[in-house]
């Protein structure tokens, strides 16, 4: 899959944005068509990488990329745990 090399950023964007760091802002049009694409989806929270677009990133990237799972729990919440049940 190719994508522009002004979408790139924003993907690029996006992951920096799951793995928690602070970001400039998402261009709409970029967002909407990296969404189109599959690599991107829209939330109620804003706009967000997909598995296949950090597939993208990790497979064009020379250096390691640290990324947060969507379904993994933010560092430092509270985990359930059966302890004083």
């Amino acid at each position: 899959m190719t994508i522009s090399d002004k979408q790139l950023p924003s993907l690029h964007n996006l992951a920096d944005k799951q793995a928690g760091h602070e970001v400039d802002w998402i261009n709409i049009a970029d967002a909407r068509a990296l969404t189109e694409l599959g690599l991107a989806r829209r939330n109620r929270g804003g706009w967000e990488i997909t598995t296949e677009g950090l597939a993208l990133i990790k497979a064009h990237s020379a250096a390691g990329i640290l990324v947060q799972d969507n379904d993994a729990a933010p560092a430092g919440a509270p985990t359930l745990t059966d302890e004083g049940q």
